[in-house]
């Protein structure tokens, strides 16, 4: 075990904090794979009703991580806000489960589950306002870790839903394990999360009052810095999107081609968190996150050259390795910028990944537009390649500021 492994595992807190990411990322992981099968093919939405639906949604759930964000600094308590956000997780696949139809799919995937989404943000923000007492390399060994466990789940459920789905009729048992793991990051929340003193804010307290909390995101200090990342995390989007279609067109590939270099990248990913975690004391943390990123930038442009299906077999392990720096670097340094505020600063995880979502779809329309898939990976690899500098110059321009003073 490592240093944070440890420190995570005999930390309640930060143990439960853990578990319950996992248990958030199965809800995911289960759902996912399925869920346009049973939006769309099981309970007849068309094919712009359900891609309508997936967008608000998005937009209802980077909100509602802002909110819960500035309602849980306000009240200095993340716990409660945790208890009370799963519950709409369990109420949201629940109904989907129970009612199987399309008002139930509309009202999960609109109201319930995008609030239940501002999950993953509120447990970062308890695992920052939990660690104040630690060092920023002992707290980015923390995040690394608990970052390491949403990929867990993901390398773990898809197998296990598969299996118990092989044969079935319908999808929406998914939905049922779905429910069972938003309970139990309810269950996780109320009973392993110690309960901590609410701080409730003076209504003089103007900092904590929406729009200057809003205002703060909106900061060019912080807003410069977090389109950077954005942009950097879009090259994972624009991967998602051309990599099956690479994989199983140019290169040659199968569908089981693409499902084995699908896990054996997860499973690498896993690993490479914790490394980057290590090697994020040294590199620091900008120096860290622009190789990472770099890499993976190599990697796109390597992967829009792949004529061969071992080619992309050949580049799984830099693919893991410069996507374990992008999904899990990120997550201290926005935190960071807002440093005292760990609810409205770890709400821009929620917003770094409807921004770059956003971005990569961009990016993929204008790609495809002027070439193909391979121009497509290339042109994601240029964007990154901005993000990069952008965030390099920031940095830079900061550090000569303050020497200058």
């Amino acid at each position: 075990m490592t240093n944070a492994l440890k420190a995570t595992w005999c930390n309640p807190t930060l143990r439960a904090s853990a578990l319950a990411i996992f248990f958030f990322g199965t809800t995911g992981a289960a759902t996912s794979p399925y869920q346009s099968i049973i939006g769309i093919q099981e309970l007849g939405l068309s094919n712009s009703h359900y891609a309508s639906l997936i967008f608000a949604a998005a937009i209802i759930n980077v909100t509602a991580a802002v909110l819960m964000g500035i309602l849980a600094d306000r009240m200095g308590d993340y716990r409660t806000a945790i208890v009370y956000v799963s519950l709409f997780g369990v109420a949201g696949y629940a109904v989907v489960y129970f009612a199987a139809t399309a008002p139930a799919f509309v009202i999960s995937k609109l109201l319930l589950l995008p609030i239940f989404g501002a999950l993953n943000s509120l447990i970062f923000a308890n695992v920052r306002a939990s660690s104040a007492k630690l060092s920023s390399a002992q707290l980015t060994g923390i995040n690394s870790t608990i970052r390491a466990t949403i990929s867990l789940s993901w390398v773990l459920m898809p197998g296990v839903v598969g299996i118990f789905l092989a044969g079935a009729s319908s999808m929406l048992f998914a939905y049922l394990i779905a429910t069972l793991a938003a309970l139990m990051c309810f269950l996780l929340g109320l009973f392993g999360i110690p309960k901590s003193r609410q701080v409730h804010r003076s209504e003089n307290d103007a900092r904590y009052r929406l729009f200057p909390s809003i205002g703060e995101v909106l900061a060019p200090r912080v807003a410069l810095r977090l389109f950077a990342i954005a942009l950097i995390c879009s090259m994972l989007h624009i991967n998602d999107a051309v990599r099956p279609l690479i994989v199983t067109g140019k290169a040659g590939g199968t569908v089981a081609d693409l499902g084995i270099i699908v896990g054996m990248v997860a499973a690498l990913e896993i690993l490479f968190i914790l490394a980057w975690g290590k090697a994020e004391i040294w590199l620091k943390p900008v120096g860290a996150l622009a190789l990472g990123a770099g890499l993976y930038a190599v990697y796109l442009v390597l992967q829009g050259l792949a004529t061969e299906r071992w080619h992309v077999y050949a580049q799984t392990v830099i693919s893991g390795l410069a996507a374990a720096a992008i999904i899990s670097l990120p997550i201290t340094y926005l935190q960071d910028l807002i440093a005292d505020r760990p609810g409205l600063g770890s709400s821009l995880i929620a917003v770094n990944i409807f921004l770059s979502a956003a971005l990569s779809a961009g990016v993929f329309a204008l790609g495809t537009w002027i070439g193909d898939y391979s121009f497509a990976s290339i042109l994601g690899a240029v964007v990154g390649g901005c993000g990069i500098l952008l965030l390099v110059a920031l940095e830079t321009g900061r550090k000569n500021k303050n020497a200058e003073g």
